[in-house]
């Protein structure tokens, strides 16, 4: 009988722990820099559910707008960072509204 208990136990922990990783695999976390008047990567590819965040690494300030109005952050001083969840599927482009001449793409599958 304990035997039986032990292995519902491991059994029982076995998976739980995966369907914690595949939770965490689903809703990833991704990182854009904004770095020397640039959003690198350029463009990002990403599975929906996932948070992109970006990171000005610019001694100037900087914003991340969606040019479908989707999503728009506060400007950000060096360091600051904005994050979007993608939910749906398709192709979100992007720029800084202080230097429009940057822009970025996050494709979400």
């Amino acid at each position: 009988m304990k035997k039986i208990v032990a292995y519902i136990a491991v059994s029982a922990l076995t998976i739980f722990a995966a369907v914690s990783l595949a939770g965490e695999s689903d809703g990833s976390s991704r990182q854009v820099a904004i770095d020397g008047f640039k959003f690198a990567p350029q463009i990002l590819t990403v599975k929906a559910g996932s948070t992109v965040t970006w990171t000005n690494k610019d001694d100037v300030p900087h914003t991340v707008v969606s040019t479908a109005h989707r999503f728009r952050s506060s400007v950000l001083d060096t360091d600051g960072k904005f994050s979007f969840t993608f939910h749906d599927p398709g192709t979100y482009e992007y720029f800084c509204s202080v230097h429009p001449h940057m822009t970025g793409k996050v494709i979400v599958q």
